[in-house]
C-alpha cells in the first residue's frame, strides 16, 4: 500500500490525533505497528464489515449474494468491499460480469501475532515488577 500524500516523515497518532513524543513513537515502531495494521483495525472497526468478513469465513462468495442481508445499495456493500480489499483482507477475481470474493486471514493473523507480543511483554515487566517487590519485602 502506497503511503497517502503528505504522511511521509509524520509520528504516529494516538486517539484524538494527538503525536506520540520520540520514546512512544519508537516503541509503537518496535513492535512492528505500522500503516498496514493501522488500515487492518480500521477495517474491521465497522460491524457492517465485519459481517461481510464472517460471511466470507464460509468461503468464497459473489459480490451479490454478500450484499443480499444488507439493507443498502450494492454500491455501498461495493464500498465496505474496497475497504476490505485495501486492508488486504478481502481478495476478489473476476470472470466475466461476475465478481467474486475471498477471504485473506493473513493480515488478521499478523495483527493478533502483533497484539500477542504487544500484552505478552507488557504482562510480563508487571510479573517481574510484582516478583521484585515481593522478594524486597
Amino acid at each position: 500500500m502506497t503511503p497517502r500524500p503528505g504522511r511521509a516523515g509524520r509520528r504516529p497518532r494516538v486517539a484524538g490525533g494527538a503525536a506520540l513524543d520520540s520514546a512512544a513513537s519508537r516503541e509503537y515502531s518496535a513492535y512492528g505497528f505500522n500503516e498496514r495494521a493501522d488500515t487492518v483495525f480500521a477495517a474491521i472497526a465497522d460491524p457492517t464489515r465485519r459481517a461481510i468478513l464472517d460471511q466470507l469465513a464460509r468461503g468464497p462468495s459473489r459480490v451479490t449474494d454478500v450484499a443480499a442481508p444488507f439493507a443498502m445499495s450494492l454500491a455501498a456493500v461495493s464500498k465496505h468491499v474496497k475497504v476490505l480489499e485495501r486492508a488486504g483482507l478481502v481478495r476478489r477475481t473476476r470472470r466475466g460480469r461476475e465478481h467474486t470474493l475471498e477471504l485473506d486471514p493473513s493480515p488478521l493473523r499478523a495483527v493478533a501475532r502483533w497484539y500477542e507480543r504487544f500484552w505478552t511483554e507488557r504482562l510480563d515487566r508487571v510479573e517481574a515488577f510484582f516478583a521484585e517487590k515481593r522478594r524486597r519485602s
